[in-house]
């Protein structure tokens, strides 16, 4: 029988860095959408990644408008930045002008790694409502890991964990019907809040259906059909923006179809 690795309970990111801790009964705005399946890196070891690294070098605060760019493609890479609270979009950019949203960053999630490779960003980051992130320097973060192997082994373990989920997110595009993307979208949301403190069975979704459905490669009447085929199944009920999941084993079965 393999080992298994026992589970730590660690405050969720804003706390360990300084903010208030959230109530786990209020809706929340969803995180990064493609890591539904349960061999995906624990969200409780990304936060304290995150953490040690806040903690590891100097970070200043910084507030995102909605709306408003954390950073453009082209822009030169100098930090890293974990979010303490609010929900981003990462947006990657074709050549012929369309865009491919690939995640919904939210609180105790860590942006900017794509600018190690050429010391640029490749992707755009746009606020989906008033954000608050903690700008880490990378030199400083740098220097530290030549210091200190712990600080470096995080490091690594963040990059390993965002390999692995852009395989999922590709699987997620490559090889299941809608019905089973949504519910993989559903069930990657309420893991991830319910790791962080959060009600896993309702939220708030911060993106339209239009993001969504660019996210998911699904067109926007196939996003809305689906939310409502989930709705007349008694998997969910939908209000507005406010989700709650009904039956979240079923979707859980449904998404790892």
């Amino acid at each position: 029988m393999p080992l298994q690795r026992a589970a730590v309970a660690i405050p969720p990111l804003a706390a360990l860095l300084g903010g208030a801790q959230p109530d786990a009964t209020a809706p929340a705005g969803l995180p990064a959408g493609a890591d539904w399946a349960s061999d995906q890196p624990s969200d409780t070891q990304f936060d304290t990644d995150v953490a040690a690294l806040t903690s590891a070098a100097p970070a200043g605060c910084r507030s995102v408008k909605r709306a408003q760019t954390l950073y453009r493609s082209g822009d030169a890479f100098h930090s890293v930045y974990a979010v303490v609270s609010g929900c981003l979009k990462v947006v990657l950019f074709h050549s012929e002008g369309r865009e491919q949203i690939c995640g919904f960053p939210s609180a105790g999630d860590l942006l900017g790694l794509d600018g190690i490779h050429a010391g640029y960003h490749t992707s755009d980051v746009i606020a989906l409502e008033d954000s608050q992130v903690r700008v880490i320097p990378f030199g400083a973060l740098e220097a530290r890991c030549r210091q200190t192997a712990a600080v470096q082994h995080h490091i690594l373990r963040l990059m390993s964990a965002e390999i692995v989920r852009e395989q999922h997110f590709f699987m997620l595009l490559g090889g299941m019907s809608a019905e089973e993307r949504l519910a993989a979208f559903l069930v990657s949301n309420s893991a991830k809040l319910a790791a962080r403190g959060y009600s896993p069975h309702e939220f708030h979704l911060r993106m339209t259906r239009q993001d969504i459905g660019n996210h998911l490669g699904m067109k926007l009447e196939t996003v809305s059909r689906t939310f409502s085929k989930f709705q007349v199944r008694g998997l969910i009920t939908v209000n507005q923006k406010h989700v709650t999941l009904r039956d979240l084993p079923a979707l859980q079965a449904l998404a790892t179809l």
